[in-house]
């Protein structure tokens, strides 16, 4: 009898089968093969075996690629495998890549027989199911999926003293360099100095609940800063609006498992914009160490606008800012100074603590500047000979909790102080203002944090969707406090982590130094002299420069420089927005041509029968970019010769329906000239979308069934094979000690 092996699986799956003989004594038996998928029926040929145990269980592995749950309207024609006592490897190791066993010719026949697994799941499906939404419920409020959405629920059980002393030393140690950040980013988006101490706490709270990586912190960057100024041109109420809503938009993203939106922007692209970025915000702070004018939205501009007032420089400010910047500079570098042995347990204890004061001056250093150019700048406020511009007032105490502007009421001007008349904008006016920036800056958020989580994560996954709903939550946050956009910082995570943070708790510690000194330390805010906080901003983005990346992509993939160089210029010649897109788009018009343009390799080899072929290999899918590109090449080499045309698709893992159209009339083609093309290792899930064209290929599936198909008279056995399947249906015709099961191992293959 035949065995039909109920629901193949996918590769690698072991199927038992016993084998069954009398008195134990080793006897030979064939293996054949029958299997049933859906309603149609796949027979595969005998394959001597012999056994020595009438009990024994014989293993073999399935060779077919993802053959679960598809539908394919082929067999094989049915031919007895004959054991060869030499085999020539030379035509199997052109296609050593092939992973299955058995030819497949399409007859578009149909079984009237099913398996037990597809009766059972026909069964399944008659019985009622329960709704999409009890699904989702039932699955939201599982254990598992809140400590995945709820983050702090996992690692706050095991929150322990020293845990508690690590991130309390690094809050403290963070929360010196944000406040200084916060004053000085808000010159980059022009509001005033407090709407970046308000935006740099609540999120802070908001990530110990929602975040993932330990290291990250949430507060003004240098790349939400610009964005945040392209679009919303200065204006508290257009940038508080584009906070909630970029965060609305974050979390609908993280909603709708919209991260990998993330991975269309290359990293090229990623470093020519960043690189951009650090020094256009360089350019924007250079004017309050020079003390001149910068007008202009693009890089160009700003400079042109600068060189033209180089004349009203201010010698004191520039004293200042640039002594300040040398002065970062310096400590930045002496900070990476060791003292004694390099292993810590050889130091002595005098060592180990100069090496901690040398530690702490380095990560502190944005507050010790600060806070000594803040001490000469009140001496000589109170003096009355201040020769710099200070920072202004700042308004005591915490912001009120309210939600944004969503319009804008008219404002007269002030000629004589300078101050511009506010025209009224309704919401959707505000929203028209903000244009595409409301998808170009989560995008670029999202780049940002992860960028930060990979660079901490280690050996841990990222979980990209949690991040963008805590980044979006955090900026809903921000919005409610009057805040402007904020992400999380590569430089400020990674003073975070050099200061021993053990867990998210250590943004708690950084929120509430920030409301501290919201609360109390706003009058003394008044004296920071402007160009020292621009002397940390460029201190700070001057290291994003991306360049250390160029030689190793010059020396791996010179192509890659392309769109790098197109975003680092673009972003810099054109408004930050304009630049960031030409650049995204010219890298996928790239993408998409490269596919369009796929490798076809060409050889003619020769059967152990003497038949020649031409070989065709595709080195990517068929999709309609490349599919004519494809067609082209295989007729331009078919047309030249009458030989049989065998296309290798191994490498072809995909297809859609217009490469169906086109291969359908290429296969009209071949039959028109009445030449063989022969379809070699074709992935059953692209099988089943030339199927849906009613499509009629020659598909085989290794070089024993390749060497039947290009024999002359393999339409005769194939006819013959046809035919004798009803049989085989019915159990007729079949040695009773028979069981169908396959091997891996190719049992015949031809010769160069």
């Amino acid at each position: 009898m035949v065995t039909t092996v109920p629901g193949a699986k996918t590769n690698n799956d072991l199927v038992m089968a016993k084998t069954c003989g009398r008195n134990k004594q080793p006897i030979s038996r064939f293996l054949i093969l029958s299997y049933q998928t859906h309603d149609k029926y796949w027979r595969l040929d005998k394959i001597p075996f012999s056994s020595s145990s009438a009990s024994d269980f014989i293993s073999y592995q399935f060779g077919f690629t993802c053959f679960s749950s598809v539908t394919m309207s082929t067999i094989e024609n049915e031919v007895t495998f004959r054991k060869q006592a030499e085999v020539s490897q030379t035509l199997e190791a052109q296609f050593r890549s092939s992973s299955t066993d058995f030819i497949l010719i399409t007859d578009h026949r149909t079984s009237k027989y099913k398996s037990l697994e597809q009766l059972e799941a026909a069964k399944q499906e008659e019985e009622p199911k329960p709704s999409c939404c009890s699904n989702y419920v039932r699955n939201t409020f599982r254990m598992k999926t809140l400590k995945k959405r709820l983050p702090i629920i996992s690692w706050l059980p095991k929150y322990n003293r020293s845990d508690a002393i690590g991130d309390i030393i690094a809050g403290f140690t963070v929360g010196l360099t944000v406040i200084p950040q916060g004053l000085a980013y808000s010159g980059v988006v022009g509001l005033p100095a407090e709407s970046g101490l308000y935006g740099s706490f609540l999120g802070c709270f908001v990530y110990v609940l929602l975040g993932t990586c330990k290291d990250n912190t949430i507060g003004s960057t240098a790349v939400a800063s610009l964005m945040t100024f392209q679009f919303a041109q200065g204006s508290w109420a257009r940038s508080v609006l584009l906070t909630f809503l970029t965060g609305i938009i974050e979390i609908l993203m993280a909603v709708f498992k919209l991260g990998c939106l993330v991975e269309f922007v290359s990293g090229p692209v990623s470093a020519g914009f960043t690189s951009a970025v650090s020094l256009i915000v360089l350019t924007s702070q250079m004017k309050y160490i020079l003390g001149v004018n910068a007008e202009g939205a693009s890089f160009l501009q700003s400079w042109m606008s600068m060189i033209r007032d180089i004349r009203n420089i201010r010698i004191w400010d520039s004293c200042l800012g640039f002594g300040c910047l040398a002065l970062l500079l310096l400590i930045r570098s002496l900070c990476r100074i060791r003292i004694g042995p390099k292993e810590k347990s050889q130091r002595s204890r005098l060592q180990c603590v100069l090496n901690e004061v040398i530690k702490f001056v380095g990560v502190t250093r944005n507050a010790s500047i600060v806070i000594g150019a803040t001490l000469v700048a009140m001496y000589l406020e109170g003096n009355g000979s201040n020769p710099f511009r200070l920072t202004g007032y700042i308004p005591p105490g915490l912001p009120t909790v309210s939600l944004p502007q969503f319009s804008i009421e008219a404002q007269p001007g002030n000629a004589t102080a300078g101050i511009p008349e506010v025209p009224a904008e309704s919401f959707f006016e505000m929203v028209q203002s903000l244009g595409y920036g409301l998808i170009i800056v989560p995008i670029i958020a999202l780049l940002e944090n992860v960028s930060v989580c990979k660079a901490f994560a280690k050996d841990k996954q990222i979980d990209i969707s949690q991040e963008l709903f805590a980044t979006g939550v955090a900026n809903v946050a921000n919005s409610l406090v009057h805040g402007y956009r904020s992400n999380g910082g590569l430089a400020r995570s990674a003073v975070n982590n050099a200061s021993g943070c053990r867990t998210n708790m250590s943004n708690l510690y950084i929120g509430i130094i920030v409301v501290l000194s919201i609360s109390f330390l706003t009058e003394y805010f008044f004296f920071i002299p402007k160009a020292v906080l621009a002397a940390i901003i460029i201190s700070a983005v001057v290291f994003q420069l991306q360049y250390q990346i160029v030689m190793p992509m010059w020396r791996s993939k010179r192509s890659d420089l392309v769109p790098g160089v197109l975003a680092f210029v673009t972003c810099l010649v054109l408004p930050l927005e304009i630049g960031i897109t030409v650049a995204i788009g010219a890298n996928q018009l790239y993408i998409l041509y490269h596919s369009a343009r796929p490798k076809v390799t060409l050889e003619q080899l020769e059967t152990e029968h003497g038949i020649k072929f031409i070989k065709i290999t595709p080195d990517r899918c068929l999709i309609f970019p490349s599919v004519e590109f494809v067609r082209n090449m295989v007729l331009k080499f078919g047309s030249k010769t009458t030989l049989p045309v065998v296309i290798d698709c191994t490498y072809i893992y995909a297809a859609d329906f217009t490469a169906a159209k086109v291969i359908s009339s290429m296969v009209d083609d071949f039959r028109r000239r009445q030449q063989k093309i022969i379809f070699f290792n074709l992935k059953p899930s692209v099988v089943s979308i030339f199927e849906g064209l009613k499509v009629k290929l020659v598909l085989c599936y290794n070089t024993h069934a390749l060497n039947l198909e290009l024999l002359p008279n393999a339409t005769e056995n194939l006819s013959r094979s046809v035919d004798s399947l009803d049989n085989i249906e019915n159990g007729n015709g079949i040695e009773n000690e028979c069981v169908s099961m396959t091997s891996t191992s190719t049992l015949s293959v031809a010769k160069l």
